[in-house]
């Protein structure tokens, strides 16, 4: 199959979730709030390293309770840090993130990831309760709280970032745009890609 008659990404992708709220506060920094301090400095890039760890310092088992499709619902200033590893963890456990705001670096992590985001959401975290259940469209922005019976609409994943979230992050992109230039037998410089992407 040539990539004229590849299905579009995008539009193959499940941007909706639907599952409990976990709502966070404000000023939630990544190093110390999202992971702890050594993942970051250890460079700890590996989901399953991270997974445990995840919020401990905010949500103690966190990792524990959470569930595919959950949503976690932060508020200003979310995952301060130009890091990526909680976000890769989240990512990894079929997690959502909505906020009130967050930093472009840890907006950029996120994306990275390939996490399913949305930021600039004007009071989200009075929108629902943890334990509230939800579900959020982050291809039009969507968001619908089951259990109080509301919905509200705020600004969807930007479409030229919406690629990169599809195919998994950076290392997905990578990896299809390394393809796409017939090279994808070229293992060294491929690996090469795949493995600088997440520093």
């Amino acid at each position: 199959m040539n990539a004229s008659t590849k299905p579009d990404p995008v539009k193959a992708y499940d941007w909706r979730l639907r599952g409990r709220a976990w709502v966070l506060g404000h000023d939630i920094p990544h190093q110390g709030g999202v992971v702890p301090g050594w993942i970051v400095t250890g460079r700890h890039m590996d989901p399953a390293e991270i997974i445990p760890h995840l919020f401990e310092e905010t949500d103690p088992g966190f990792h524990t309770r959470c569930r595919p499709g959950d949503i976690i619902v932060a508020g200003r200033s979310f995952g301060m840090g130009p890091k990526m590893n909680g976000y890769l963890a989240m990512q990894a456990l079929g997690l959502g993130l909505v906020c009130e705001s967050m930093p472009f670096l840890g907006y950029r992590g996120a994306i990275g990831a390939g996490l399913r985001v949305l930021t600039d959401c004007q009071g989200a975290t009075e929108e629902c309760e943890t334990g509230d259940e939800l579900e959020v469209d982050f291809d039009s922005g969507m968001f619908i709280n089951h259990t109080r019976g509301t919905r509200r609409e705020y600004p969807p994943l930007a479409d030229s970032l919406k690629q990169i979230v599809a195919l998994g992050g950076n290392t997905g992109w990578l990896q299809q745009w390394w393809a796409q230039q017939g090279a994808g037998s070229g293992g060294g410089s491929g690996g090469a890609l795949g493995a600088g992407n997440r520093d």
